[in-house]
Formats: structure tokens, sequence, C-alpha cells
């Protein structure tokens, strides 16, 4: 069977994103198929270049299959006429919030924002012009899920026992605890990041591949052949137990 490539949240770090890529190339060639699953942007600086680095990619053909995050949402709402509010964000926080990282991104655009920027209207104007709309278009037309054989790809996770057709985008960009505790089998092994972790981890019923890249931490593919899962570290694969 053809080995599959994840790669997990990227946050802003081109240079990660590109040492991750080189490690899939070594381990399956230049046109490997990798699934992203998100997380494109925020927090890290360099938010503009990863998702022109992915468009180049595309563009060139290569079978690279990208989902949605729930940071991407959040861009996307924020580019609509008038700008638009994630709805699961907490109240009193927005896309500007430190913990968020929306500035970061925008800075990398080039859009000029003072600290503690509450005039959305001149911000969106200047991000409407400084935004390319081939990234608009990346945004609008990036994927909830992808499902291959029994594999499912999602950026954070799915609803337990309840059917594919019946999730809804929220489910897939911004679940937690309750996919978290299921400890029973999912119909699909499920790819997931929005949770970082230490170490990539396996659980038996998910895979969690946000190893942290937004703080600090290595942004580590894996590659899923058959049944077999391994993490793609710096000397090579290592196999994911459960």
């Amino acid at each position: 069977m053809t080995p599959i490539y994840a790669v997990g949240d990227i946050h802003g770090h081109l240079d990660k994103l590109d040492e991750a890529l080189e490690r899939i190339y070594a381990d399956g060639g230049a046109n490997a198929t990798v699934v992203f699953v998100g997380d494109y942007i925020d927090r890290g600086g360099q938010s503009k270049e990863v998702i022109q680095r992915i468009i180049d990619g595309q563009t060139s053909g290569k079978g690279w299959i990208t989902l949605k995050g729930n940071h991407d949402r959040m861009f996307e709402l924020f580019m609509q006429s008038p700008p638009q509010h994630d709805p699961h964000l907490l109240l009193g926080m927005d896309w500007f919030n430190d913990r968020i990282g929306g500035i970061p991104t925008l800075e990398s655009y080039g859009v000029e924002i003072e600290k503690g920027i509450s005039r959305t209207c001149q911000v969106h104007a200047q991000a409407l012009q400084c935004v390319p709309e081939t990234h608009i278009a990346f945004l609008k037309g990036l994927k909830t899920h992808y499902l291959i054989h029994d594999t499912l790809f999602v950026h954070a996770g799915i609803r337990p026992e309840v059917p594919l057709k019946a999730q809804t985008e929220t489910d897939f960009l911004w679940i937690r605890q309750e996919f978290h505790d299921y400890q029973n089998d999912h119909e699909y092994m499920v790819i997931h990041g929005h949770t970082p972790v230490k170490n990539i981890t396996h659980y038996g019923n998910r895979v969690n591949i946000d190893g942290g890249a937004a703080y600090g931490r290595e942004l580590t593919p894996i590659v899923i052949e058959g049944a077999e899962i391994f993490a793609l570290d710096q000397v090579g694969r290592v196999h994911l137990e459960p």
C-alpha cells in the first residue's frame, strides 16, 4: 500500500514546515501524498510564507491534501466583508487576543496593527489590501476532513458514535474533551492535531500529531503504511505503539 504522510499544526513556522517536508521527501520522495491537518497560521511570524509554500506545492502538482483548522477558519471569517467572529470562541475572546495569534498573522502580510487595537474596521481594510486573493481562496477551499481506506484525517477530532455525515464543521475544527475521553474504537483510525502534546502520541483509536510547533517544539510528520504508523524524526521512521 502506498504510504500517506501527515503534518500537524504549523502555526506560522516556515522553517519547521520545510524541515518536515525534507523528512517526507527523504522517506517517500518529492511526490509523496501529504495530508496537512490545518492551523497553518497564527502565533508564528511567517503565516503568509507558510500558506504560500503550500499553495506553491499544490500548484506544482504535488499530492497535498489541505484541511481546515480552527485558526484558519478565524482568518477566513475575518477576511469576509464585514469581518465575522468565530462563534465558538469564548466570551470576550477574539482573533486578536494574544492567546490566539491573529496579530502576527496579519503582520506577516504587512498589516500595521497597534497594540491593544480595537479599530477592527481599519485593520480589516488594510487586510483586504494586503492579503492576496489566492490566499483567501486557499482558506475558503480547505476541506473539513479526508477519509481514505480506514483512516480519517481531521483537525481536532469527531463526536464519538456520530456518523461522519452528521458531524459539523465546528466538531471537526474545535472538539476536544468529548473526543479525547472516548476509549472505544471509532469506525476509523483518526489522525488529528489541535491539542498540543509533547510528543506525537498513538492512543489506540486516534493519533495526535500536534507536537507543539507553536511553542518551540518540532513539527514531526508521520507516515501511515497499511496498519503501521511511524513518526519521522531526524533519523527516520520510529514506530508508534498504541
